[in-house]
């Protein structure tokens, strides 16, 4: 819990305390921000980017602190593909609904349904990088991997090419949105909690690729009719949308992609053009502040943020460097070694493939 001294203070106090600290902590640290965050927290981070590349650059940091502003599973998977390092998420109450929605217990007990019905080494069980470690290592153990938003459409082709059915968790619309783009009709929900999740036999051998139903608060927010309003209104602007949106409302977007194509569409699109974003707001109003020669808003209105993402304040950010200056970690997160091992086999092979 965030001490009261740093409740007291105001973002202006703590963002001139946090350059302090940082200043004072010089090369043992590095601050990774998502896109997601708040520009607060953004402008001391050392690196910018999606959870995957944030990762990454942890990997090749020098630093022997990692600070990831971000969500739980973002610092989990930076602690699997990391040696040596002691990683930190400022508030452990940030988390990700979505990744809940696919506990251990859950998946586990879905395969041992499927398998009933199903050769499971017909499978290849595919998890969304926002998961949890756990469900990561499941993949792991069962010859499954990860993918991210950048790579799905590539990892999912991957694994049809291999003749194989798979069984896709947790995000239901981007798994979805994926196979509506590759041709692929024979998709089933499975709904999470229900027995056999709600399938009938003939249903879950008829299907190619059966998908979790979880989503993404956030991205569920966007309405179709908006979409509809904003053409009418202006013929000429384009929509972009990440692909955990819905998937009547991705059809009816000109483009669609991760956040880093998101981001790289906008940085490269023509001065004076045109958009409407379908992703999390505070990444959208900072597109439209770095690049005030294009017209750039939101699909929807302020309810389109993660509250999650959020709670990284600049309060939570100098806690966590002022108790690195004496040599004091709080909120370290560590994956249990054999979770870790089981869910960077998950990791390697999308590595492999990407």
């Amino acid at each position: 819990m965030l001490p009261d001294k740093y409740k007291e203070l105001s973002d202006e106090q703590a963002i001139t305390l946090i350059q302090d600290a940082k200043d004072k902590l010089k090369d043992k640290v590095m601050i990774l921000a998502h896109h997601y965050q708040r520009d607060e927290v953004v402008r001391f981070a050392d690196e910018v980017g999606d959870s995957l590349f944030l990762s990454m650059k942890a990997v090749k940091s020098t630093a022997p602190y990692i600070i990831f502003c971000g969500v739980m599973f973002m610092a989990e998977t930076a602690d699997i593909v990391t040696e040596n390092k002691t990683v930190i998420l400022p508030d452990l109450e940030a988390g990700c609904p979505m990744a809940d929605m696919a506990s251990i217990s859950q998946v586990e007990q879905a395969w041992e349904e499927l398998e009933k019905i199903e050769n499971v080494n017909d499978y290849i069980p595919i998890t969304y990088i926002n998961s949890t470690a756990e469900t990561k290592a499941f993949c792991g153990r069962n010859n499954g991997l990860v993918c991210t938003s950048a790579n799905a459409e590539k990892i999912i082709k991957w694994a049809f090419d291999q003749g194989k059915k798979i069984f896709f968790f947790p995000d239901e619309h981007l798994s979805s949105n994926i196979a509506h783009k590759l041709g692929i009709d024979e998709v089933q929900i499975w709904e999470r909690g229900e027995e056999n999740g709600g399938l009938s036999e003939n249903q879950i051998k008829s299907a190619r690729i059966l998908v979790w139903n979880g989503y993404c608060p956030v991205h569920i927010r966007f309405k179709e009719e908006t979409i509809d309003q904003l053409r009418e209104q202006n013929p000429n602007i384009k929509i972009l949308v990440h692909p955990e949106v819905p998937r009547k409302l991705a059809d009816k977007a000109d483009l669609m992609g991760s956040t880093g194509f998101i981001v790289k569409t906008i940085e490269q699109a023509e001065p004076g053009s045109e958009w409407a974003i379908g992703t999390e707001i505070h990444l959208v109003n900072r597109l439209a502040k770095q690049h005030p020669d294009k017209n750039i808003q939101l699909i929807g209105g302020p309810q389109c943020m993660c509250s999650h993402m959020d709670r990284i304040s600049p309060q939570h950010l100098l806690w966590v460097l002022e108790n690195l200056e004496k040599d004091e970690v709080v909120n370290q997160i560590t994956v249990e070694e054999d979770t870790k091992k089981s869910a960077l086999l998950a990791l390697d092979r999308m590595f492999e493939l990407s």
